[in-house]
């Protein structure tokens, strides 16, 4: 029997409520318009849940998620964001407090876009990293192959919190190199308390892609982390300015035919179910 499809990582916004400065560039005027649960429950047909990441640095934005996610029966866990350097605890009460609030599960800064690589060894975010550990969530690594040495150290200095990295930190598809980046990725997935997510690579290739393209970053994600450490992600909208939501998932399916039934059940529900307690 086939386990559960999760879709472990997509997003939602509406230009029209909140500004999306990201999206102002030529390069993402396919996808700048409102994105709302009805079109996710379009695109993710034979999805059986999903999980709403953050897409601004707005706690509003995470309060608006918890209450969207409490309405949608397909939405079973919710990414918020949370200033991981100013009152982490308070605005994670506010957040549980919050309409759908015992739908948050996790946690995320865009890291990315920080330009200290070593952002994440500072005192202050590791604080803040402590506690989201201390209130049973898990923390979301959005991070670049050049800031993978600053996340291995912060994993290690937190080991009883789960991170779980975002689009395999962003390898170099388009080009087809894959170092350092695979060296990086597996001294990070050596620490136990990481899984990974199988998402966003399709974006990092850009049109024209195909399956084969993609294939050495997921063989590579997959011996580093193994089935039960990883967890399939769409990066929809964002992937759209690639390829459809069936493109992605198609590819992945492709990407994941050598594994077992029980190894492919563990890449597309099984860890994500487990790692972010998924209703």
């Amino acid at each position: 029997m086939t386990g559960r499809r999760v879709d472990a990582h997509h997003h939602l916004w509406q230009t029209s409520v909140r500004r999306h400065a990201w999206l102002d560039g030529a390069a993402t005027a396919a996808i700048r318009r409102d994105f709302t649960p009805a079109d996710l429950r379009a695109a993710a047909a034979g999805i059986d849940a999903t999980v709403l990441v953050q897409v601004l640095p707005d706690l509003d934005e995470s309060v608006e998620f918890l209450a969207i996610a409490a309405a949608e029966p397909l939405i079973a866990g919710v990414v918020g964001w949370i200033d991981l350097t100013g009152s982490p605890a308070r605005d994670i009460e506010r957040l549980r407090s919050a309409p759908g609030g015992e739908l948050l599960t996790g946690v995320r800064h865009l890291v990315q876009a920080e330009p200290d690589p070593r952002w994440l060894e500072r005192e202050d975010v590791l604080a803040g990293l402590a506690a989201v550990r201390d209130a049973g969530l898990v923390y979301d690594l959005l991070v670049r192959p050049h800031q993978l040495p600053a996340a291995t150290a912060a994993v290690r200095a937190l080991p009883e919190l789960t991170f779980v990295l975002d689009h395999l930190a962003k390898p170099p598809v388009a080009g087809g190199d894959l170092e350092p980046w695979a060296t990086g990725l597996a001294t990070l997935a050596r620490e136990p308390n990481v899984v990974a997510k199988l998402s966003g690579l399709v974006t990092e290739a850009g049109r024209p892609w195909r399956t084969g393209d993609l294939r050495p970053y997921a063989d590579t994600a997959l011996t580093a982390f193994g089935p039960d450490r990883l967890m399939l992600g769409s990066d929809w909208p964002v992937c759209l300015l690639a390829g459809t939501y069936a493109e992605v998932m198609a590819a992945a399916d492709s990407l994941l035919e050598d594994l077992t039934p029980a190894e492919r059940d563990a890449v597309r529900g099984g860890t994500a179910t487990r790692v972010y307690g998924l209703r």
